[in-house]
């Protein structure tokens, strides 16, 4: 059955969100390349790190439980961006002309890419986590840490895919939509991810504790390895509502302009 023909069925907006969600993952189960750089790209630079560097980082601990945490939100990272790629697609095939004649609203396509991207997103955390394992890391987290870890992991995903959106809505080809997947895989860089932020020029310090990912990152790594988290998680929490509502802000006005 054809997208449009799926798209026709609902009665509800829940309903349209829902089946939009099944089309955007059917989407990108049929765009293998992008599924296997999503999954394939963290695992492999997990292994770069673990095997090729950490053996001259000092972390205070084995450095395979310090950089797992971090590999998983650079997954995260990348693969909420591809939401980018997706709606600018979307937006430059014809198809949204198509669901707006069939009175789908943007914001149901729009949902339904963000949900799916949490969803390709847990996938590749799953992967991650489970490369983690076999080369030695090991958790110590409770059942109530490893769900507040899943909470704060599926409250960046949200708030970066809808940033995504908002690009995608922003950018007149998937070309362009593409480079905002750069920007994001740069993120993790200048955080606690890799290293510690202490090991880094002074200069730098200043914007790698005052970005996004680094109170995410480190939460999940206090929670999964059971140590304290400070401040981190409501850091990270804050970062996500503030670029929830700037991104669904963002993406109702981009919208209404390109379709009006």
């Amino acid at each position: 059955m054809s997208d449009l023909a799926l798209a026709a069925r609902p009665v509800s907006r829940g309903g349209d969100a829902l089946v939009m969600m099944g089309r955007s993952l059917r989407l990108t189960r049929r765009n293998v390349d992008a599924l296997f750089t999503a999954l394939l790209l963290p695992v492999m630079l997990m292994l770069l790190f673990v095997y090729l560097f950490g053996g001259a980082i000092q972390t205070g601990t084995e450095y395979v439980t310090y950089v797992v945490p971090g590999v998983i939100m650079l997954c995260a990272g990348f693969g909420s961006s591809l939401t980018a790629v997706m709606v600018t697609m979307d937006m430059t095939g014809g198809i949204m002309d198509r669901f707006r004649s069939m009175d789908i609203g943007g914001a149901s396509v729009l949902s339904g890419h963000v949900v799916a991207s949490a969803i390709r997103n847990l996938m590749s955390t799953v992967l991650v986590l489970a490369v983690g394992f076999l080369i030695g890391f090991r958790a110590e987290a409770g059942l109530l840490d490893w769900l507040a870890a899943l909470g704060i992991l599926l409250a960046f995903v949200t708030a970066f895919s809808w940033a995504s959106a908002a690009i995608g809505l922003l950018a007149k080809t998937p070309e362009a939509a593409s480079g905002f997947t750069f920007f994001v895989m740069f993120m993790p860089y200048p955080s606690s991810a890799f290293v510690p932020i202490e090991t880094m020029p002074s200069w730098i310090h200043g914007f790698a504790e005052h970005q996004p990912f680094t109170p995410v990152i480190e939460s999940m790594r206090g929670l999964l390895l059971d140590q304290p988290v400070g401040n981190s998680p409501w850091l990270a929490l804050a970062w996500c509502a503030g670029l929830t509502i700037v991104s669904v802000t963002a993406t109702v006005v981009l919208f209404k302009r390109r379709t009006s």
